[in-house]
């Protein structure tokens, strides 16, 4: 049987964020991100969804693009903390934040609040698994400097080989 979803937050056009435990043994914090718009089925975003949906708003809105890039460097993946208890909360997102990025609306699969929220998690469970890792702080730097797209989606789909 499939572990129970723990609603975390549902963006303004109704797509639930949700987390369900992990399954790493070594982490007692564990946890998986996923998602559910209205009618469809639950999904689980990948760094590499995550990555494509900045690469088309960067192609529209370079500028408001990079300026979310800065963002999610520096007042997410640089201050989140590690889980301390199931489910995880949200700590550094804050709706009053989603203004500043409107002109991405609409651009790209992803809102920016969902991009925000999602991105968080994802960082929380990065910081609760692995507390010395970098991996997506290296990612999203990546992006942010202009990598090529096969360089930046290599390392979106690194998996430790």
């Amino acid at each position: 049987m499939a572990a129970q979803q723990t609603r975390i937050y549902t963006t303004a056009d109704n797509i639930d964020i949700l987390t369900r435990p992990g399954a790493k043994l070594e982490s007692a914090y564990d946890f998986r991100v996923s998602y559910r718009q209205p009618g469809l089925r639950i999904r689980t975003p990948k760094h590499i969804h995550l990555i494509v949906d900045l690469f088309q708003k960067r192609m529209a809105e370079p500028r408001l693009t990079n300026a979310l890039a800065d963002h999610i460097i520096e007042r997410i993946i640089q201050r989140v903390p590690a889980a301390t208890s199931y489910p995880p909360s949200l700590s550094v997102f804050r709706p009053s934040q989603i203004s500043r990025f409107e002109g991405l609306y609409g651009i790209g699969e992803y809102s920016p609040e969902f991009l925000l929220v999602v991105i968080e998690l994802i960082m929380i469970q990065e910081k609760t698994n692995y507390p010395h890792g970098t991996l997506n702080l290296q990612l999203f730097q990546a992006f942010r400097d202009g990598r090529d797209i096969f360089s930046v989606v290599s390392a979106a789909t690194f998996r430790g080989r």
